[in-house]
């Protein structure tokens, strides 16, 4: 395609991106009308339309999801260019962006110091979001990398590395559920049973549950449907901090074990497994957008986050208050 049509599609990219021809105008600083030329010649050239017109804004249509890739898969390409002849100079610069959930931001502190260390020329950002969102950003590549807990099943995603990560109850060594595990625990251990709590065993207790962006919200609505029981969290928010001081003061919460194993080691929360399946099998994922060739500096911090996967490896044991 010639520059001229680059410029296009450029401009359909936005308006398809941001979800209306106005907002993609004052993103690009130009007049709206200009947008609208410029896909109405780029539709003209293509003979089909592109974009979906609806009183909420457009949406792209099947076309338009075609050129859409060719046009990431275009942006893709070129940025690996200009990566590997910078990695002639020893990757002496470059730009990466790495979606991530709140909970992995203490397992990363390490190995993001360690690669920003080794690499003092590559600008890293990272996006802190949920779950939908960090899938989002990766296959639309606004992000080269994303670190997700229990992604929904999409086709454009590729898996890097996957490693088991069971969310259980969370509450502190005073709450009556911590206190009834513990005294189930110590009559069952000798027996060789486990002694996980149901879901219906959280009705009655204030509970506080990420929203329904998280992958943790939508492992607990599967495992409701399924168990026939219906929670009703006294508190939902999009911050995992403030779920795990929810349950710091007495009520509970439903995480991840890496999201609370500093809270776990110090004595200061407590853990309980709960027994439904879909509490054992989440994993976490490290994904990339499926055929996108990474750069060499997007594959040098993907193997380091691989290598340092194991920060986020269940906690050993099943106990109530054990640490790693």
């Amino acid at each position: 395609m010639s520059l001229v049509q680059d410029r296009r599609i450029s401009h359909f990219h936005e308006a398809a991106r941001l979800g209306s021809v106005r907002a993609a105008a004052d993103f690009l600083n130009v007049a709206p009308s200009a947008v609208s030329r410029q896909i109405t010649q780029l539709e003209h050239e293509l003979g089909m339309p592109l974009l979906e017109r609806h009183r909420r804004g457009v949406k792209p249509t099947e076309a338009g999801e075609r050129v859409l890739e060719y046009y990431r898969q275009r942006l893709a390409q070129q940025e690996v260019l200009l990566e590997s002849l910078q990695s002639l100079k020893g990757l002496q610069s470059g730009s990466l962006v790495l979606a991530i959930g709140e909970g992995f931001i203490e397992g990363l502190a390490g190995p993001l110091s360690r690669f920003s260390a080794r690499y003092p020329g590559i600008e890293l950002k990272v996006n802190l979001c949920g779950t939908n969102e960090v899938i989002r950003q990766v296959v639309e590549d606004e992000a080269h990398l994303g670190l997700v807990f229990h992604p929904t099943r999409d086709p454009k995603i590729r898996t890097h590395v996957s490693r088991p990560q069971p969310v259980c109850a969370v509450v502190n060594p005073q709450h009556a559920l911590a206190q009834q595990f513990g005294a189930q625990e110590g009559s069952r251990r000798a027996a060789g049973e486990a002694a996980p709590l149901s879901l219906a065993a959280l009705a009655g207790h204030s509970l506080a549950l990420p929203e329904v962006s998280f992958g943790i919200r939508q492992i607990v609505a599967q495992a409701e449907h399924q168990a026939g029981v219906m929670l009703s969290p006294t508190l939902t928010c999009n911050a995992l901090a403030m779920l795990k001081q929810f349950a710091l003061h007495g009520g509970v919460t439903l995480l991840p074990e890496f999201v609370v194993s500093e809270e776990v080691a110090a004595g200061r929360l407590c853990r309980i497994p709960l027994q439904e399946a879909q509490f054992v099998t989440p994993h976490v994922q490290l994904i990339s957008r499926l055929g996108r060739q990474l750069s060499d500096g997007a594959s040098r911090l993907s193997s380091l986050l691989q290598q340092d996967m194991t920060a986020f490896s269940p906690l050993e044991g099943g106990s109530v208050g054990q640490s790693r």
